[in-house]
């Protein structure tokens, strides 16, 4: 075979890239895959994994700061120490990205670095080498939409890592999960924080009781949420009202990176359209992730990676968005999966609810954690669970017992019946169960 001929080409190394190859790899595809900048993309490098450390930088610094409730005298004044939290993060990214490039290696996977141009449906361009494949993944992902006009002090997110100290007054602009957790991260840190946004929710797609949620929360903790934003070159204001900020974080709605092609694709809103196979409009070529709008969550890449080998190799996985569970790590941390009340009602479905709050769990008491609640959603004849929202300081760990139950269509009779550790926050899964069965033990 012709060294430059491969069965799969990716493009893009992030977390939907990466997986798909290593799976290649692994169901014996001749697999080559192309990076312009960071094995493992943006989610590896400055967006998930860094933030994520950042936040429990943060979380601890806050909980030390009621050591005292605990029994624990004698702390004095303490600060957070941005710098320090930064450099920790390094280590964690460089021990991820090495350990990914060493299973692409492993599972036979061409590493080539330099920016990739397709040059026709089975042909692409890179390092002034021509490769010739069978199919083509792209996985290049997508990044904020840019103030091309504005001349404020805006960072982008990619930047922000490279700050040397955060100053008192911040805005984030933009909505989701990303501009909810910077918002609350730069809180935790004692800055003055408001969150800039020209959307109807938070975070779009959540169930209305998670946005009703964060709303009283951001009120709560004094983060101002200012509507109807313009950023223009003499300034920025909101609700009719002029603002100034020292620092404006770009985190507004993403748009797809595409790589350079002279190919047909059909986009749409910015991004990628694929089929229910992930399948652009040109045969053989796929879009994963990020870049085709579905979903904006990394595990969703790497699933969609995933199905995307299967199809290659004749097998074909049904894609169901609704069970891609959605993990916000805020505080406490904010999980959902299934459909929401909203989707329930629109879809003309019968459902009933219950809930079980986290006040009444003896794990989260004894970790003084009890903000928060378990959300069940059901269908009202045979009981199968149709959605479940969590608020619970591990709430993105706890959803995948959810994920779990909505995989094989269990009904919440099944969730009652399973039996949970105690003490564990888990139990709340138990009781809403019980609840939903009408045998309520602790309700």
């Amino acid at each position: 075979m012709n060294e430059d001929k491969y069965d799969l080409v990716i493009i893009g190394a992030g977390p939907g890239g990466y997986v798909a190859a290593i799976r290649a790899g692994q169901t014996g595809l001749k697999t080559a895959i192309i990076e312009k900048e960071y094995i493992g993309g943006m989610c590896l490098n400055w967006g998930c994994i860094p933030t994520k450390s950042l936040l429990e930088s943060v979380k601890l610094f806050r909980k030390i700061k009621t050591a005292e409730k605990f029994g624990i005298d004698g702390i004095g004044d303490i600060s957070f120490n941005w710098q320090k939290a930064v450099k920790r993060t390094k280590p964690i990214v460089k021990k991820l990205t090495k350990g990914v490039e060493y299973l692409l290696k492993k599972n036979g996977v061409e590493i080539i670095r330099g920016s990739a141009e397709i040059v026709s449906d089975k042909m692409i361009s890179v390092n002034n080498r021509t490769l010739e494949t069978n199919n083509i993944i792209i996985a290049t992902g997508s990044k904020p939409a840019s103030f091309k006009n504005a001349k404020n002090n805006i960072l982008e997110i990619e930047n922000m890592l490279q700050e040397t100290e955060i100053p008192k007054k911040i805005a984030v602009f933009g909505s989701g999960a990303v501009a909810v957790e910077l918002c609350q991260l730069f809180r935790m840190m004692d800055r003055d924080v408001s969150l800039l946004t020209n959307d109807d929710r938070l975070i779009p797609g959540l169930d209305s009781s998670i946005e009703k949620f964060l709303i009283e929360k951001f009120n709560k903790e004094k983060i101002e949420i200012i509507r109807d934003t313009v950023i223009t070159d003499e300034g920025i204001t909101g609700n009719g009202i002029k603002f100034n900020f020292d620092m404006i974080i770009n985190a507004s709605l993403r748009q797809a990176i595409l790589p350079p092609h002279s190919l047909d694709l059909t986009i749409e809103k910015s991004f990628i359209k694929t089929d229910c196979n992930l399948e652009t409009s040109i045969p053989g070529i796929y879009a994963i992730g990020d870049v085709n709008g579905k979903n904006f969550f990394a595990h969703s890449a790497s699933a969609q990676g995933l199905a995307v080998v299967n199809k290659i190799q004749g097998i074909i996985n049904d894609i169901d968005f609704y069970k891609h569970p959605i993990n916000i790590y805020t505080y406490p941390e904010i999980a959902q999966i299934g459909k929401t009340q909203e989707t329930l009602k629109n879809e003309n479905i019968q459902f009933k609810i219950s809930e079980f709050p986290l006040a009444s769990n003896g794990k989260a008491l004894a970790e003084s954690e009890t903000e928060g609640f378990i959300r069940i959603l059901f269908e009202e004849k045979y009981g199968e669970v149709l959605g479940v929202q969590i608020i619970a300081s591990n709430a993105t760990d706890l959803i995948s017992e959810a994920s779990a139950a909505m995989q094989i269509e269990a009904t919440v009779f099944d969730v009652a019946q399973t039996i949970h550790a105690h003490p564990t926050v888990s139990e709340v899964f138990m009781e809403a169960g019980l609840d939903a069965s009408g045998i309520p033990v602790h309700k």
